[in-house]
């Protein structure tokens, strides 16, 4: 147990540090201060000497030049039962400091503004804060060091019980923290500079790629029971569970799906998923309407889904969710009759999200043997821009209507994908089979077996057709119309096909793979 006799405070988040002081000062603390955080003490009468007292040198180049001293690092650095160093310490009245409570410049907010210039960008590097909290954390076996106002309560939580000293668990565990701060804050700068010289480059990926995340939630297991698994990020900053047995790895990975999926929406839209993949989506006047159209698409596959809703879910809608197994309810909100009936189940996971996931969402990264694979996440909201007609027919307007309604379902369905559907819901699905002719025979079963009539369909694929025989299988099903990216080496061949049956076909331009 180490005691605190003497602390150093100099934040740029100054949230709770004059209650920190004032209770430091209740400890008997000696408090050295610098700027600001200086000022801000005195003002609320605490009792704090500026560091240039200690140093006997003023600040200097405008505050640039503060902490950077042989009398403050050493009294970080020095190991008392060291004789070097306690010598040194003698020779040049060096007295050392117990804890650290420093917090850094807000570089990643400066450099989260597209508009932020890169002078205004370099004055917020810290130089003498990062140094001030790695010589702690280096030497916990004898610092404090704090880098968050939310370590204040814990911290004096720790001082009370044992009046006034400090564990070497949680000095241990402080430095660890302490690294991760300083890490990020460089990784902010690293990649405000990567942009800032790469700002007129073709590519928009970063040159050197951090890892950097925090650990949010450890896991049961990964997708199988003999694999560890553990959430890392920012999870939780768009989903909130209300309700139910903890998440697993494959609900995290679906209710991520689910999400990216509903927001292709702007009217009241259901969508069922089940291992990433929608089994079902309908939009309708309201969410009863469109979950009942929803699950219609293949109501087996449903059990034991993933139900997600773009309104705040209602009773009517909840109960009628509630006649079928369901995993994950996710919404932007629940009403409160609504919340209350679906937690009758203990086991059904209920999750309010409260973030558009797009803007924490900005690359996808797959690991891979040697390596990571990363890509620009695939965040284009599904318009008109480059569409054009390649058939002799036009789609008719009710077909248009529902060849984008398609069109934003096969983007979230793996590939290959072909989506049957009617302006307002899915009608077949077929996914993730190794050629695209039998992705479209899958989805044609799929609708039969649901007892669905696909005459008056149309049909989305999200790459091209490489050969005509899948557009067939699918005018033969019964689809009038077929939406597709084009860029085929045979789509004069395709688009013959289509003439021949007299289907209107739409090509994107634009390509929605989903691996």
């Amino acid at each position: 147990m180490i005691p605190i006799k003497r602390a150093i405070l100099s934040v740029s988040d100054k949230r709770g540090i004059v209650n920190l002081a004032k209770e430091l000062s209740e400890f008997g603390v000696d408090i050295i201060s610098t700027g600001q955080t200086f000022h801000l003490l005195n003002t609320h009468g605490i009792a704090a000497r500026h560091v240039s007292e200690l140093t006997g040198f003023p600040e200097i180049l405008g505050g640039r030049v503060k902490t950077l001293h042989p009398k403050i690092l050493g009294a970080l650095l020095g190991i008392p039962d060291n004789p070097v160093h306690q010598k040194d310490m003698d020779q040049f009245a060096i007295e050392p400091i117990d804890l650290v409570v420093v917090n850094l410049y807000p570089f990643e907010e400066v450099m989260m503004q597209p508009d932020a210039a890169i002078d205004e960008a370099i004055e917020q590097i810290d130089i003498g804060g990062p140094t001030l909290i790695r010589a702690a954390a280096k030497n916990f076996h004898y610092k404090t060091v704090l880098v968050n106002p939310d370590q204040y309560p814990m911290f004096l939580d720790e001082l009370r019980k044992h009046q006034g000293r400090v564990s070497s668990e949680m000095r241990l565990n402080l430095a660890r923290e302490a690294f991760l701060h300083t890490a990020k804050y460089d990784q902010a700068i690293f990649q405000y500079f990567d942009k800032y010289i790469n700002r007129d480059a073709e590519s928009t990926l970063p040159s050197v790629l951090h890892l950097i995340v925090e650990k949010e939630l450890d896991l049961r297991y990964g997708e199988n029971p003999h694999q560890r698994g553990a959430l890392y990020g920012h999870f939780g900053k768009v989903f909130k569970k209300l309700h139910g047995k903890e998440l697993s790895y494959n609900n995290i990975a679906d209710i991520h799906a689910a999400a990216l999926l509903i927001n292709e929406f702007d009217t009241p839209a259901v969508a069922i998923i089940k291992h990433t993949n929608p089994c079902g989506v309908a939009t309708g006047d309201n969410l009863l309407d469109a979950y009942h159209a929803a699950l219609a698409t293949d109501p087996v596959s449903a059990f034991g889904g993933i139900i997600v809703v773009n309104r705040p879910l209602d009773l009517e809608t909840a109960k009628a969710i509630d006649e079928v197994f369901t995993e994950v309810v996710i919404a932007p909100d629940f009403q409160p009759d609504a919340l209350e009936f679906l937690k009758r189940k203990k086991g059904r996971r209920l999750m309010q999200q409260t973030a558009d996931p797009r803007f924490l969402y900005e690359f996808d990264v797959k690991s891979v043997i040697g390596g990571f694979l990363l890509q620009e996440s695939d965040h284009q909201r599904n318009g008109q821009e480059g569409f054009r007609v390649v058939t002799r027919r036009a789609p008719t307007e009710y077909e248009f209507s529902a060849l984008l309604f398609a069109w934003r379902v096969a983007k979230h369905v793996k590939s290959n994908a072909i989506v049957f559907a009617l302006s307002d819901r899915t009608v077949g699905i077929g996914a993730g089979q190794m050629s695209r002719v039998d992705s479209a025979r899958v989805a044609v079963m799929k609708a039969r077996q649901s007892g669905l009539d696909l005459r008056g369909t149309v049909v989305a694929s999200d790459a091209f057709f490489p050969f005509a025989d899948g557009l067939v299988e699918c005018v033969r099903a019964g689809a009038t119309a077929i939406i597709q990216p084009g860029g085929s080496i045979r789509d004069e061949e395709v688009i013959r096909a289509a003439d021949e049956h007299d289907t209107a076909m739409i090509f994107t331009g634009i390509r929605h793979f989903h691996h």
